[in-house]
């Protein structure tokens, strides 16, 4: 169908998200110091990567 995405181009659009934010949030921590809302935000995204992955593969 025209115009929609299939699993595996969003799948990975989710990972380049999720590495893209653990730089963005790495760089924020060295910069200005941690902040444990942005860790835990990248680990919420971390896990629905994750899970997108696990669902793709069965």
């Amino acid at each position: 169908m025209p115009g929609s995405t299939n699993g595996s181009t969003s799948t990975k659009t989710m990972a380049v998200l999720t590495v893209g934010g653990l730089v963005a949030v790495t760089a924020y921590t060295v910069a200005l110091g941690s902040n444990g809302w942005l860790w835990f935000g990248w680990v919420v995204l971390g896990l629905i990567t994750l899970g997108m992955m696990a669902t793709r593969s069965t």
